[in-house]
């Protein structure tokens, strides 16, 4: 009997390492090779002329991604009908163009043409000058509709990396505010910008960051979700230790603390590293109004939190193993409705709980406009169908009708990700070991949040380990003049964000 032997994966080719091809100094030899390198590119133009009548050059740029009426009036125009042509360095005296730089590889010139940026090539001149006119249509800046807030800035970044970075010096208006670039993905280069404040963050946290990071290899990097899975401590935790956010004032916040934020390419998500559980439970404009009230607000988050985790759980375990929890009036209620109910209660609570989340991802993915009504109309035929058919009794739709309201309190959607898959496992715990099994389930979440780290800062910081001088912004928040000093996340930092004692002291006259 013949031994099978396995097919063996085919193994990648290796990457080209061979030195970059330097520029000819025959004006033809550089065409030829740039046509051969971008046959394939069906928008590319290559435009042959005279400078001054007498010098031959060509322009290569592509259409649809280059501003063409400023290379015609800032290139072409100048070059070919110069005001005086006898000046010693006509091209470079001759081009008002604000950027321009001298590359001396083809690999440079294709990829200069694939980012939208012309390049001029010169007949007896071994280098390409590669002129800044990329010109990219990109929406606008608007509130970002995924972080609402009711009071301050109702700005948003979007899909442009230049835009994003614009936004955040304009905001920091300090030269500590300290961008890294780093270019990811063998086929989409995409540059990432590693954005810190010198003299805040911890150099170590944003040497690692960097580090992280410049480990990847891979084809192409689209959204900053492909950088978050490369990067976090433990890739398996169902909880995010990433923070994303679209709103520039939360970035701004987290640079001043001493943490560091990722600008990815193409997205308007930026990263915020590291996180923490505290940090995902907070909202923008908590800092924008009176701390009694944000107080009292993250209290009830808090709380709200809790109850959206365990709810469908405890309500399952107590009706099915501790009915002496339940008042008597309450018990028989409960009992008589799901008297025609033919399914125990873990069986029809779990398949309300999965047909609240066919709704929810329903009203995500169709249209704007008929997401919310198929939604709520979704929501209430089917509620008011099922109780009348008998499938599920009417306590089973209050209960999942409560946890899916008291989930959208909280203000980070990854978090409430995290909530919705584990309640699904405390559901099952309840139903099949009652009150011990949610007790379990909350012991594991507990020694495993513990242990979890965001590059290195407990998940739990500054519960635990306990620092009592940083709870002014947990759970509740202190007035802003008690806020002297920054987080201690990690390493060295700059201890006072502000001049101590600065309580309001007006004049008794």
């Amino acid at each position: 009997m013949k031994k099978r032997i396995k097919p063996q994966p085919l193994r990648p080719e290796p990457p080209d390492v061979s030195p970059p091809s330097s520029l000819s100094l025959h004006l033809q030899e550089n065409v030829k090779e740039l046509q051969e390198t971008l046959a394939d590119v069906h928008n590319v133009v290559f435009r042959s002329f005279l400078i001054a009548k007498r010098k031959e050059a060509a322009l290569i740029y592509l259409e649809g991604l280059t501003d063409v009426r400023a290379l015609h009036d800032s290139v072409l125009k100048p070059l070919m009908t110069p005001s005086d042509p006898s000046l010693p360095d006509l091209v470079k005296e001759s081009l008002p163009v604000a950027s321009v730089r001298e590359i001396r590889s083809l690999e440079e010139c294709a990829r200069s043409i694939l980012d939208g940026n012309p390049i001029l090539l010169q007949d007896q001149v071994e280098f390409a000058l590669r002129m800044g006119l990329e010109h990219v249509e990109q929406r606008g800046i608007e509130e970002p509709k995924s972080e609402p807030a009711v009071r301050g800035s109702q700005e948003g970044f979007t899909e442009s990396l230049p835009t994003n970075l614009s936004i955040m010096r304009r905001i920091i208006r300090s030269p500590h505010l300290k961008s890294q670039m780093i270019e990811l993905g063998s086929y989409t280069n995409t540059q990432v910008v590693l954005l810190s404040i010198t003299g805040v963050a911890d150099p170590q946290l944003v040497q690692e960051v960097h580090d992280r990071v410049s480990r990847i290899e891979t084809d192409g990097i689209l959204e900053g979700g492909y950088l978050e899975e490369f990067i976090e401590d433990t890739p398996y935790s169902p909880f995010p230790q990433v923070q994303n956010t679209q709103r520039p004032d939360v970035v701004a916040a987290a640079l001043l603390e001493g943490r560091v934020a990722l600008v990815v390419e193409g997205t308007p998500d930026v990263l915020i590293l590291p996180t923490t559980l505290n940090a995902l439970l907070q909202a923008s404009d908590d800092y924008y109004q009176r701390f009694l009230f944000v107080s009292s607000i993250r209290l009830l988050r808090y709380f709200v939190l809790i109850i959206s985790l365990v709810l469908p759980g405890v309500f399952v375990a107590m009706l099915n193993f501790h009915q002496e929890m339940i008042p008597t009036r309450l018990l028989i209620s409960i009992a008589s409705a799901h008297e025609v109910v033919p399914f125990p209660s873990i069986v029809e609570t779990f398949m309300m709980q999965i047909a609240y989340e066919i709704l929810r991802e329903a009203g995500l993915r169709l249209p704007r406009q008929a997401g919310s009504a198929v939604t709520i109309v979704g929501a209430l035929v089917i509620g008011e169908a099922a109780v009348s058919a008998g499938f599920v009794s009417a306590p089973v739709v209050i209960v999942i009708a409560l946890t899916g309201i008291a989930s959208f309190t909280t203000p980070h959607y990854a978090l409430e990700q995290t909530i919705r898959l584990i309640r699904l496992g405390l559901l099952l715990l309840g139903g099949m070991i009652g009150m011990l099994g949610i007790m379990f389930g909350l012991l594991g979440i507990c020694i495993h949040l513990c242990a979890l780290r965001s590059f290195g800062v407990p998940y739990l910081f500054p519960i635990t380990p306990l620092r009592t001088s940083e709870l002014k912004d947990t759970f509740v928040r202190v007035p802003h003049w008690k806020m002297d000093k920054r987080p201690h996340f990690t390493g060295a930092y700059n201890k006072y964000r502000q001049k101590p004692d600065q309580k309001p002291n007006p004049s008794k006259d």
